[in-house]
């Protein structure tokens, strides 16, 4: 099984919030291989169900985005999964808005739920697909920034986005990150 994770907040004030693309990305593979997501003993709203031959899941943590770990490492401990069997998905400001970038590995950049996915995994190698929000303006606080929704003039490009996230995590569920990042990160 190969396990999609989306980082994100719950709560509907954080639905369309910048730090809440993990959830919608997730949100919209649910949609196109019909799995749904439910509550389960752990930390998170999970799913599971087939893709060609493949079996794979999705998850959202429920844990608010700085524990974001506890659920990732219940999940991988859980389902019995390597660290290369999952895909973290979230978003980043040190992407410019609209772009993509899937890694095998490496550091948080400053993104809090992946330095807790990271502290919790006691490991910085499990895929990860980052999603570029952009930088805040030079006199506005990263927190607020995050928490902010997109601006209207901002839409189109993030729908795109997600439509492009989902289709990198459905080719990293198929065919793994090493053949996903050459088909992505353009």
């Amino acid at each position: 099984m190969r396990l999609a994770i989306g980082l994100g907040n719950p709560g509907s004030s954080y639905t369309f919030t910048r730090h809440n693309l993990g959830f919608r990305v997730i949100e919209t593979l649910s949609h196109r291989l019909a799995i749904t997501l439910r509550a389960i003993q752990g930390p998170c709203l999970c799913g599971d169900g087939q893709l060609d031959d493949l079996s794979v899941g999705l998850a959202c943590p429920t844990t608010y985005m700085n524990e974001s770990g506890r659920a990732v490492d219940f999940l991988r401990t859980h389902l019995s999964l390597a660290l290369s069997d999952l895909l973290v998905v979230c978003d980043d400001v040190n992407l410019p808005l609209g772009k993509i970038r899937l890694r095998r590995g490496g550091s948080d950049g400053g993104h809090r739920g992946l330095a807790s996915v990271i502290s919790q995994l006691a490991s910085e190698d499990f895929p990860r697909l980052r999603m570029g929000i952009g930088a805040p303006p030079e006199t506005g606080d990263l927190i607020d920034y995050v928490l902010e929704e997109f601006e209207p003039t901002e839409q189109t490009l993030v729908d795109t986005m997600i439509e492009q996230a989902a289709d990198a995590a459905v080719f990293f569920f198929r065919k793994g990150i090493e053949t996903a990042m050459n088909r992505f990160n353009a």
